[in-house]
């Protein structure tokens, strides 16, 4: 039973791990492409967003190849949530499609 528990901690651990990175990465584009010095915003973010990342997996796998695979499934999980979650209304999309057809 407690194994099981382990797994799902780790699944739970790689969802937030992945909500942290994605969301982290959604919030600064929107950022970065309204600041005068984006550069610094994407390399600020990705060194931060990277080191959460590593050193959630290394603590939360404990050096269990299952608890990281576990974990990164639910890191991969969460990217498909966040990417739902941020994504453009249909009516957008539609207009760039023809926008960018029209060049």
């Amino acid at each position: 039973m407690s194994e099981v528990l382990n797994l799902i901690l780790a699944l739970l651990a790689g969802f937030l791990l992945g909500a942290i990175f994605f969301g982290g990465l959604w919030w600064t584009v929107r950022k970065g492409l309204l600041s005068r010095r984006p550069a610094l915003w994407f390399l600020g973010s990705l060194l931060l967003r990277t080191s959460i990342v590593v050193a959630g997996f290394y603590i939360f796998s404990g050096s269990h190849w299952e608890r990281f695979l576990i974990c990164l499934f639910g890191f991969f999980i969460a990217r498909v949530i966040v990417i739902r979650l941020t994504r453009l209304p249909e009516e957008e999309n539609q207009l760039t499609k023809e926008a960018s057809h029209a060049t």
